[in-house]
Formats: structure tokens, sequence, C-alpha cells
């Protein structure tokens, strides 16, 4: 169902002449009788959408069926919101900027051997966003990306086996729960035990793709995981070094350096030692917010624009949050700036990207 409705064209007589019929002497009569603004009011009446409860609210005072005065085509699923924020993304077409980290790390994984990165950032900065994207990409059919989105980032992408690993899932934070899970994205038989050893030999030798593991919230990982401790690293450092012929890249998110974040949690493996190229995320350059603000399906106005510009430091996640509460506005008929106040109220909880 839609989130606003709207009278259809052939039905806006019939609606008026129910005011009259009801016996209000004005829309603000009736407007004070449901305690609605007046403009709600006004825009049903003259077929502009309002709310989905207005609708029928108002419909059922004026003794209408809503369901028959309401336009059909707003019946017809609503598109998915360009706008996310309350997790992470994971259709590259809701995905903007991060152009120059992007070839970056697809250079290091064109070419082999297969080079390990990391992504640092802030809580919300995108980290998570990234992996995703990085995994889906080049895979992804057109169809279902941005007129000219860049998708072309390998020369094979379909030869690349790509494996997230969240630290977060309780599954993945034991050694036999993670061992296990990457030998079954690799399509190779699960020992029973799956302890490291039997991990190691089933790999060494056996990775003929290009494979990329991404290691989302490690830092997770490294305080709350003791059977991943620096022996667990340590194996899976000379796994990519030696035994699988430059093939297996790991590409982690983490807050901080692989390296201050391994001495900060009591970690000494090398492991942390091969992350020759650090991508650190900050706000979006102007060019790349823009294009995030111009991803709405109705236009915004230029002066909505510069103020979501600048409120919002063009971080993602802020970007994200502004540009929603304003779209819901304008589906909803409303031009005027009092959406502004409640949309700087849900990006508070967040302001700290706004920080340092």
């Amino acid at each position: 169902m839609a989130r606003s409705l709207k009278v259809a064209p052939e039905y806006i007589s019939k609606v008026k002449q129910a005011i009259q019929r009801n016996s209000f002497p004005s829309q603000q009569a009736l407007a004070d009788t449901l305690g609605i603004a007046r403009s709600t009011v006004s825009n049903f009446l003259n077929g502009k959408p309002i709310d989905f409860s207005y609708f029928v609210e108002i419909s059922q005072k004026l003794g209408l069926e809503w369901q028959e005065i309401a336009c059909k085509e707003e019946f017809a699923p609503p598109p998915p919101s360009p706008f996310i924020t309350g997790s992470c993304l994971t259709q590259p077409r809701y995905f903007f900027g991060r152009q120059r980290e992007l070839k970056r790390i697809f250079d290091l994984l064109k070419r082999h051997p297969l080079q390990n990165a990391a992504i640092i950032g802030k809580r919300r900065s995108g980290k998570t966003s990234l992996l995703h994207y990085l995994k889906n990409i080049t895979t992804t059919p057109a169809a279902q990306l941005r007129p000219n989105q860049k998708s072309d980032w390998l020369p094979h992408p379909e030869n690349y086996r790509w494996i997230f690993v969240d630290l977060q899932d309780v599954r993945m934070q034991c050694r036999e729960g993670l061992l296990g899970y990457i030998l079954e994205c690799l399509e190779m038989p699960i020992p029973n035990p799956c302890d490291l050893d039997k991990f190691m030999d089933a790999v060494s030798g056996n990775l003929h793709k290009p494979t990329v593991i991404l290691l989302d919230e490690i830092g997770v990982g490294l305080q709350r995981c003791p059977e991943l401790d620096d022996g667990f690293w340590e194996s899976l450092r000379s796994l990519a070094t030696n035994y699988t012929q430059g093939n297996l890249a790991f590409i982690l998110a983490t807050p901080e350096s692989p390296i201050e974040l391994a001495r900060h949690t009591g970690h000494s493996s090398p492991f942390f030692n091969i992350f020759g190229y650090s991508a650190t995320l900050g706000a979006l350059t102007e060019a790349e917010a823009r294009e995030l603000i111009a991803s709405s399906p109705i236009a915004f106005p230029e002066d909505d624009i510069e103020w979501i510009l600048a409120e919002s430091g063009r971080w993602p996640m802020l970007l994200q949050i502004l540009c929603r509460e304003r779209l819901f506005t304008l589906e909803d008929g409303e031009t005027d700036d009092n959406w502004r106040e409640e949309a700087l109220q849900q990006m508070q909880p967040f302001v700290d990207l706004l920080e340092g």
C-alpha cells in the first residue's frame, strides 16, 4: 500500500460536493472537526497526495468509500525508498560515492597476487555498505543499477568468489563455525570436526579462483572471541601468503588501523601487518553528495539541497536521513520548511559523525 493517496481526477467534483452535502460550511470547518491542518483538507479536495490515514479519515467523514475515489495507480506497490537509513546498503543502486576508494581497492584485486586492504571509519560511516558494494557491484545486472553506474571494475568478475563474514554473528565467533562457513562458501567439504588443522589442509593448494574474504566488525572478533586468538590469525596470514598461489585476499572493516586495533585488544599476530592499503572513510565529495540527493523520485527545491548539504556535512548516513524526511513531506504535498526541525531531530543520534 502506498504511503500517501490522492483523489482520482474524475472524483474531485464528487468530493467537493460532499463538503456541502455534509453541512460543512468551509474546508476549515472540516479540518477543525477532524483535528487536522486545513492544507491537508485542501490537498485532498484538489487531488493532491496526502497521508494514507488522513485520506481514509476524511473520506469516512464525508461518507465516501476511500477505495472508490482513490487514484488507482496509488494502489500499486510503491517503489523502494531511495533513502535507506536503518540498515546497511546491500543493493548497489542505492550506494553513492567512494569512487576513489573503490578504484584503489579493485586495483589491488584485479592483479595477481591479490592484495589486502583495510576500510577504516567511524561507526555509521558506511564501512559495511562498502563491503557489500565490493561484493555485489561487478555481478549485478545492469537493469538493477542506476543509469551509467560503473560496474566493470574487474576484467572477469564471474571468476571471483566473495565471502562476507559478519563477526557480530554469534555463529562466526568460534573457530568451527567460522571455518565451516568459509568452506561452505568455497563449496569445499566440511570436515568433522572442522578445526584449524583440517581447514588449512582443505584450502592449502586447492584455491584456484581469486577469493576475497570480507571481514566486518573485526573489532568484535578481537574483543569478544577468545577462540579467534593469535594462532588463528597467524594461520590465516600463512594461508594467504604461502598456500593459495596469490588467490586469497582479506578486506576488513575497522574503526582504526589494523595494527592499532590489534594492539588495543591485546593481539600481536603478524596477520594485522599485511594490510598495505587503508581507505579512511570521510564525508562524500560535493559531487557525490549531490548525486545522492538527485536520486530522489521527487526533485528537491534548490534551497533544500543547499540546507541538506550544509547540515549533513555530506556524510552518507546524515544525507540519507535528511533526504528521507524531505521526500516524505514532498510525497504528502508539503512545500514549507517545517520538515527541517523533525529532520534534525532524526539526525541527532548520529551527529558524532560531524565531530572531529
